[in-house]
């Protein structure tokens, strides 16, 4: 049902924006959305708090409470910040909208209602992206976007009502990345690979921090995973950076959608050259960094005490971003970072010399080839990089996996890992671990993974690439002798070669029957 619910909407939503441009369009419904959620999860938690505060057997009861006490209570804002619900004026709730929808200036009415959230919610300033008044919309269609967006979200508790909305805001995330092309996988990774990552690293508790956030999606998968190992959302905490102030803005909505609580530093900045976390040291890093930017070094990076491996090279931030991760992690702490695969091998400017640095201090874990097309928005091939910042177990090896015949076509032109797939790359690192995650012993797997003593490594050249190290896959020997194999095959062939020239000389001889010679 949410399939269909979520197909439909998208299809509604596509159809309303007639010749708008993907990317404008995408903040208009993806802001008409959050602000749909935020007005329903408050109205929500106040018809709770109506019915306990009349409900003797509750700790909120208030006794000989009549309307006019109920209703003053109702007012006090500490009620819904203790859930983690906006407050939510009255002139701003999704009703009074809907009431407007057909209103010429409904666009102004929105952002008015958007800058009473923002003043009543200063964790929202300078978050919700007041556009609507000058969105370039055909007449009327901003008014039935606001009546579909009213379909969403009619769940039986807040709870059902988010889990939906959430839903359909990452649906629509991916939807549109489609749409845009190459510039929308700029702020969505796709779910499959932030899965893939999560699975590894296994973030249960601490401090989570993705240092080029997008649109939040790493942070998202990270609160299911801990929900679904019986974890509660707010075992971790969530901090982010990201420099596109729209997708930063994306972000803040994508995780307050989801009452997951954040710090996505005071501005969307630069990760190197505005570090809005710098004395953070987290548990887990998530990150899948632009690939290969070129225009990323500043003056002001030289001699940067992040460059303990040795200074990246100006025209690509690969190993910048790698140094960057190790830099903010804590002793205990683990890395997954998607990058391209030229990351692994290029021995271009310094990146050999930081490669093997990094591979001799021991803080390379597990390196994965992934399958081409995975991606919406490159056929770059990429791979995934776990770093640690201090090994306790496994020192001094490498675990390699190549992971290129996984995944199922889901277009014509994207791959995606199954569910199967991806705990079958999980179980192999836990097994590998031994860190109590999976039941299963490790075993290397000719063709899929090996583990690698750094020794073997160096005599690569510090290469990383697992098809190098994995080796080929087991073939099934069937204890024929090749030639007499070959004898049999050539007899075969030469049977159905004469069986195809039989077949050609009895359609020749049919087709002259009816005149056509040839």
């Amino acid at each position: 049902m949410i399939e269909d619910i979520k197909k439909t909407l998208w299809a509604t939503a596509d159809k309303l924006r007639a010749n708008m441009d993907a990317a404008e369009y995408k903040h208009v419904v993806l802001g008409l959305i959050f602000l749909k959620y935020i007005s329903d999860t408050f109205q929500t938690r106040r018809d709770e708090l109506t019915r306990r505060f009349t409900d003797s057997a509750d700790s909120y009861y208030l006794p000989d409470a009549g309307a006019s006490l109920v209703a003053e209570e109702l007012e006090d804002r500490d009620y819904y910040r203790e859930v983690n619900v906006f407050w939510v004026p009255e002139a701003a709730r999704w009703e009074s909208l809907r009431s407007q929808a057909k209103q010429a200036d409904i666009g102004k009415r929105i952002d008015d209602a958007l800058t009473l959230i923002e003043t009543e919610n200063p964790k929202l300033k300078g978050i919700l992206d007041k556009r609507y008044a000058r969105v370039h919309l055909p007449d009327g269609k901003l008014g039935e976007l606001v009546d579909l967006i009213s379909t969403i979200g009619f769940g039986e508790s807040g709870q059902s009502a988010r889990d939906l909305l959430g839903q359909v805001y990452e649906y629509f995330l991916g939807q549109f990345a489609n749409a845009e092309g190459k510039r929308g996988g700029q702020f969505y990774t796709p779910a499959s690979i932030v899965k893939t990552l999560v699975e590894v690293l296994a973030p249960h508790h601490g401090q989570v921090y993705d240092p080029c956030c997008g649109s939040g999606g790493m942070f998202v998968q990270s609160e299911r995973f801990i929900e679904a190992h019986g974890g509660k959302i707010g075992d971790v905490s969530i901090y982010g950076q990201e420099s596109n102030p729209t997708t930063w803005r994306l972000a803040a909505m994508n995780l307050a959608i989801r009452g997951i609580d954040f710090n996505l530093g005071k501005e969307p900045a630069d990760t190197f050259v505005r570090d809005q976390h710098p004395d953070l040291r987290a548990d887990f890093i998530l990150a899948n960094p632009p690939f290969n930017v070129s225009d990323w070094w500043h003056g002001s990076l030289d001699g940067d005490p992040r460059w303990v491996y040795g200074t990246p090279p100006q025209g690509n931030a690969n190993y910048a971003w790698l140094q960057h991760m190790l830099h903010h992690l804590k002793p205990t702490g683990r890395a997954g970072i998607v990058l391209a695969n030229g990351s692994m091998s290029s021995s271009q400017n310094s990146e050999g010399d930081i490669r093997r640095a990094m591979v001799e201090a021991d803080k390379v874990e597990v390196m994965v080839a992934l399958p081409g097309q995975l991606f919406f928005n490159t056929q770059i091939p990429a791979c995934l990089w776990f770093l640690v910042k201090q090994k306790t177990k496994r020192q001094g090896e490498v675990l390699f996996i190549d992971a290129r015949k996984l995944g199922t076509m889901i277009s014509r032109v994207q791959i995606e890992f199954t569910d199967e797939d991806i705990k079958i790359i999980g179980d192999t690192v836990h097994a590998w671990r031994g860190d109590g995650e999976t039941d299963a012993e490790y075993a290397d797997v000719a063709g899929f993974c090996r583990s690698v003593k750094l020794a073997e490594i160096a005599e690569h050249g510090h290469v990383l690439t697992p098809g190098r190290y994995v080796g080929a896959e087991a073939v099934e020997d069937d204890d024929e002798a090749f030639v007499e194999k070959m004898q049999r095959l050539t007899e075969t062939l030469g049977e159905q070669m004469a069986k195809g020239a039989e077949l050609d000389a009895l359609i020749r001889q049919k087709l002259g029957g009816l005149g056509y010679d040839f």
